[in-house]
């Protein structure tokens, strides 16, 4: 592609991903690193929710490159996710009038890396993620602080992670990176595999 050239530049799109989260880390005003997942029931229903995106590991990583995030394994994502074994997402940042769409296969991540990342949250938020039950009928917000008080005392000031609650890295087919152009002529490039072993074909796409 002989003008996929400046903000696009790079023939790694972790890298390219990392590098434009890092531009809208200096300039988005609240989570730059906010993605909107999307999943699908087992109806064929699509659903989408906005979660933060932990990590972006590269191609050099064990995973081969992947885009990680976390939550409650029994929540409608969790268990939509499960069922499809297949996820995406779209990370918008108004700043940059820049996005990345991805789409791919996911695996859990309840590791040690799980365990570090659950580690580093502050203790309330350890506390909540054992507390709630994500997706749930909730009867009041009294009984969900009534639940947080009752595994602060039995989870104790530095609780374990929950069995329930991890990591989900999405390991990308498809990944698009788009940016605003003048008069809706926007830039597109899409990098897109048929399989995880596969070499990337990049295309550059109509606005």
């Amino acid at each position: 592609m002989s003008d996929r050239g400046g903000i696009f530049a790079g023939d790694d799109p972790y890298a390219i991903a990392q590098r434009w989260l890092n531009e809208a880390e200096a300039s988005e005003i609240n989570d730059p690193n906010a993605i909107a997942v999307a999943t699908v029931d087992a109806d064929g229903l699509p659903n989408v929710r906005m979660v933060l995106l932990k990590e972006i590991e590269g191609r050099d990583m064990p995973s081969g490159g992947a885009f990680v995030f976390y939550t409650n394994y029994g929540s409608a994502k969790g268990r939509e996710i499960e069922q499809a074994g297949k996820a995406a997402f779209v990370m918008h940042w108004k700043s940059l009038r820049r996005q990345i769409r991805v789409r791919g296969l996911v695996e859990r991540e309840e590791g040690p890396q799980a365990d570090d990342y659950y580690a580093s949250r502050s203790l309330k938020s350890r506390l909540g993620a054992w507390a709630s039950r994500q997706s749930e009928p909730l009867s009041s917000r009294t009984a969900l602080m009534a639940e947080v008080a009752k595994v602060t005392a039995s989870q104790g000031p530095n609780p374990k992670r929950p069995p329930f609650w991890g990591g989900f890295r999405i390991k990308p087919l498809e990944i698009e990176f788009w940016a605003d152009g003048a008069f809706r002529l926007h830039d597109r490039f899409r990098w897109r595999r048929q399989t995880l072993a596969d070499e990337w074909e990049i295309s550059r796409l109509n606005p």
